[in-house]
């Protein structure tokens, strides 16, 4: 009978597994992946950004796009990255399962970067709720970055990790409406930076998606090398 504590299976690692340089990395640094878990509350702060980041200025930006807004539609341009996201939630799980976590992240990635700046840029009323929508449905993010996190650690590190994902993301839910109710309408707040024939004057919630972009771009570029580099699953 073996020894108390001593494995009975030998651990094995293969050439090219991304999961077994993840096991013998996991084995050999036994402190806390302080690198991965910054990228892991980076990435999730630029996700929950956009949640909320409407709600200050989401009444008189509809106004401006259209005079007949009702409390209705209101509702539904406040509600439609939720309701996209929980439309195709288990879906993205699904194909993360299936195809790998990368897939997924790059494209919510490039969603987040794409339908964001697109929705700041909305000429009606549709077209914003459209780019809303789309945004929450192609945001399936959360789940691959919390599988991330846990991989990237030891056992005894994964209640950090999994409590910095929803740290930031309810950080992200409280400056979201600070960033975007400063940010809006930029030409009248700050005339002396932005003229009045320019494209912030024209579109007034241009500088807040735009901002954001810059910032997400930064993060996410410098997150994609590391998740590619290190994903356990391609």
């Amino acid at each position: 009978m073996a020894e108390s504590g001593e494995a009975l299976l030998k651990k094995v690692y293969y050439e090219n597994c991304p999961g077994c340089k993840v096991e013998q990395r996991n084995e050999i640094h036994r402190g806390i992946p302080v690198k991965e878990f910054s990228y892991v509350s980076l990435a999730t702060l630029c996700t929950s950004l956009p949640i909320s980041s409407l709600y200050p200025f989401v009444y008189f930006m509809f106004y401006m796009l259209s005079r007949d807004i009702s409390d209705t539609l209101c509702f539904l341009k406040g509600s439609a990255f939720m309701f996209g996201r929980a439309l195709t939630s288990i879906i993205w799980g699904v194909i993360a399962d299936r195809y790998g976590r990368k897939p997924v992240i790059v494209i919510g990635t490039v969603s987040v970067i794409l339908f964001n700046t697109l929705f700041g840029l909305s000429t009606n009323f549709w077209m914003a709720l459209w780019m809303r929508f789309l945004l929450g449905s192609f945001n399936g993010l959360l789940g691959p970055i919390k599988a991330y996190a846990v991989e990237v650690s030891r056992k005894e590190h994964h209640a950090i990790g999994l409590s910095l994902v929803s740290t930031a993301n309810a950080i992200g839910l409280i400056i979201g409406p600070a960033l975007g109710g400063f940010l809006a309408q930029p030409a009248e707040k700050y005339p002396n930076l932005f003229s009045n024939d320019s494209l912030f004057a024209r579109k007034h919630y241009t500088s807040t998606m735009k901002v954001k972009k810059s910032t997400r771009t930064k993060i996410w570029s410098r997150l994609l090398i590391v998740l590619i580099r290190n994903l356990t699953k391609k």
